[in-house]
């Protein structure tokens, strides 16, 4: 722990360079004033607090159903959620939910996390998925702040790197009060690594509950089934997904949407796409999205939009070894799934649509193109596969699945 807490001081210099530099917006001003644990008073109004935090948008999305439940089962609590990007920050915001405030995440430094927790005395403090903080934690735990992980994640890789820091683990799991694993793997990586026994509750998997629930409708239209999302793509990906759909694009066969997984990246996927002769059109430079050939995604927090005008969508991370990415919301939207071979992330997932025909694994670029063009000419097989894999993900979806979570939260901050 001493070594993570020097490393997180000698990033101190680099941080306040970014919020100076940041300063010069407004808005972006604000979100650096709460992560150094500053920015808008504590709202009025009694209650309890708890403090929720997740990533991004997917992980605040796939708790938003457990955000309701838990304020309908205790009316007197309040919650501050908190995430580490603008997007989904903006998009918690939007929610408009009473009793919540949204605000960034503080910075894993003592005195931001201070002055956060001075000025919510949260009851408890509830982390999504892989959101391991250890000073957050440390501190948590010296206030008397029990911490609960719900819908937690842990990859094969991230048990590995995790063993090559025992001792920083160690520190770690001495402050988890109880923990909700996603799915069956996560929870045996955690109890591997040690996870205290009674600790580990039962597995939970926020995504169903949150992905199948009042999904817009996704667009009609002939345009849809000719239609190819390339979603939350790496570097190398990209390269491997144009060689490989280039001709039927070419051909106006398809139509291409490619959403990178960070957008700052957008210049250089630009740059791929220009070298393979393929116009571009992209939504951070302000073009609407009308049809083009090739429409470059590179904007956060609209992935919605891009599913539902997507009958196909190929799922990224899987080809470029990144353990894939979630196959709820295409599955959610109906649209048919392509995938490569490492969904190691998503493994029981990937698994369940194996068995029912819901997805569609390809080895390589050329198995994605004889793929793509086999569904292209067959409609009724995408509605098939989208079929199937509703059906496998959201089937049986338990719908007091939250019970067990909102009473480890009762129990824990003493509600």
């Amino acid at each position: 722990m001493a070594l993570y807490r020097l490393i997180s001081w000698l990033a101190l210099p680099i941080l306040a360079l970014r919020a100076l530099w940041a300063a010069r917006d407004p808005a972006a001003r604000a979100i650096w004033a709460e992560r150094f644990g500053l920015g808008a008073p504590v709202p009025v109004g009694g209650g309890r607090v708890i403090w929720l935090h997740g990533a991004s948008n997917g992980e605040l999305t796939s708790a938003r159903p457990l955000i309701l439940a838990l304020l309908e089962a205790q009316p007197a609590v309040r919650l501050v959620v908190t995430a580490n990007s603008a997007s989904g920050r903006a998009m918690a915001a939007g929610w408009g939910l009473p009793r919540v405030a949204v605000r960034a995440a503080p910075l894993d430094l003592g005195p931001a996390l201070g002055r956060f927790f001075d000025r919510w005395r949260p009851a408890a403090l509830i982390t999504l998925e892989s959101e391991i903080w250890p000073l957050r934690f440390a501190l948590a735990r010296q206030r008397g702040v029990p911490v609960l992980m719900v819908g937690a994640r842990l990859s094969e890789r991230a048990l590995v790197r995790w063993r090559k820091m025992p001792r920083l683990w160690q520190a770690v799991s001495g402050t988890i009060t109880w923990l909700s694993a996603q799915d069956d793997g996560s929870r045996e990586r955690f109890v591997a690594l040690g996870l205290g026994s009674g600790v580990a509750g039962p597995v939970v998997n926020l995504k169903p509950l949150a992905a199948g629930r009042a999904v817009e409708a996704p667009e009609a239209g002939p345009d849809r089934a000719r239609t190819l999302l390339a979603a939350s793509t790496h570097e190398g990906e990209e390269e491997a997904v144009l060689d490989a759909l280039a001709p039927l694009i070419a051909e106006g066969r398809l139509r291409l949407i490619l959403a990178p997984r960070h957008p700052t990246r957008g210049d250089e996927v630009a740059a791929a796409l220009a070298r393979r002769g393929l116009p571009v059109a992209r939504r951070s430079l302000g073009a609407a999205f009308t049809g083009q050939p090739v429409y470059l995604a590179d904007t956060l927090g609209e992935m919605p939009i891009w599913y539902r005008a997507a009958g196909l969508s190929f799922v990224g991370g899987s080809l470029a070894n990144r353990g894939g990415h979630t196959p709820f919301e295409p599955a959610a939207h109906g649209s048919a799934i392509l995938h490569g071979p490492h969904v190691a992330n998503f493994r029981d997932a990937y698994g369940a649509l194996a068995a029912a025909g819901g997805a569609l694994p390809v080895a390589d670029g050329t198995a994605l193109s004889a793929a793509v063009a086999a569904l292209l000419a067959d409609p009724s097989a995408q509605d098939r596969m989208a079929q199937a894999a509703e059906a496998a993900l959201f089937g049986q979806s338990d719908p007091d699945a939250l019970a067990p979570i909102l009473a480890a939260i009762a129990r824990e901050a003493h509600l």
